[in-house]
Order: structure tokens, then sequence, then C-alpha cells
């Protein structure tokens, strides 16, 4: 297990942002996600395809764990490290704990979809049989004007029907 820096995690941060402005350029909400071992390799790297796939579980979150499965032959990602661009949905968030990842690091909050922001702590849950650490705030600007910006647009060239 490599040992993780603040400067590892904007990297993968990073990562994660361009993930997120592929899917903005592609029409689709701009969040990323990326999945790093616990060696510090990629594993996966999505963003989401809600709109294209018209799949309301088609968050960047759930593509990554899900192609890491496929990627490790193995549900169980135990270890691994999660950097999304925005705060998990309570979806996304049980996810993870079914996945048993170690860690999640997100960058802009939600306050109308976030777990946390909501109040919902599964990843805490000792009911469950698996616990993980969410920090949060990594990136927030950049990660939040690359979503303020998205629906900026939209907004813009919404026309009443």
């Amino acid at each position: 297990m490599i040992r993780s820096t603040l400067q590892d995690h904007l990297w993968f941060m990073n990562i994660a942002l361009e993930e997120a402005e592929l899917a903005y350029k592609a029409g689709e909400v701009p969040v990323g996600a990326v999945l790093v071992s616990p060696d510090g390799t990629i594993i996966s790297k999505q963003y989401n395809l809600k709109e294209s796939h018209f799949n309301p579980t088609a968050h960047a979150e759930l593509l990554c764990l899900s192609e890491a499965g496929k990627k490790n032959q193995s549900w169980r990602l135990t270890d691994c490290s999660l950097y999304v661009t925005l705060e998990p949905c309570p979806m996304c968030l049980s996810a993870m704990v079914q996945a048993r990842i170690k860690q999640c690091f997100f960058g802009a909050y939600d306050s109308k979809g976030g777990a946390l922001s909501l109040g919902f702590y599964h990843h805490q849950d000792k009911r469950f049989n698996h616990q993980l650490s969410v920090i949060g705030g990594l990136k927030h600007f950049e990660c939040s004007r690359l979503l303020s910006q998205f629906f900026r647009e939209r907004r813009k060239n919404y026309q009443l029907k």
C-alpha cells in the first residue's frame, strides 16, 4: 500500500475533473469519478451517463465500481479509494459500502442530493458489515464551478413550452 499525500489526492481529483469535463462536453451532468487501487494504480475512471443511457443509476461512481469489479473479477474492492467531483448521493454511498472501498474523496458538496448533506451516514453505520472514510471539499471550487457553469448554460437555453 502506498502512502497517500495531499499531492496524490489532488492529482487523482484532477483526473476525476477531466472525466467531469468529458461529461460536460457530452451533455451529461459533469460528474467524474476515479477508482484507485491500494498501490496507487487507477483501476477505472468514468463520468455520468444518465442522460445518454436513459438510466437513473448511471452515476459516475456506480459506473466506476462496476468497471473495476469486472476488471478485478470481484465486487470486493477492498482498500481502494474513490475520487468523485460531487458529493455522493445515498445510492452511491451505499454502493461504496457494499463494494468495501476504504475511502471516498469528493469535491463539491450537494445540499439537495448529497448523502452527507442530507444526513445519511451509511458509511459510518455499524449495523453494516463495512465502514469507510469520506472526506469532502477536495478541489471544491473547481468542481463547483464546472457544475454551476453547466446548469447556468442549461437554464439559459431552456425554452418554456
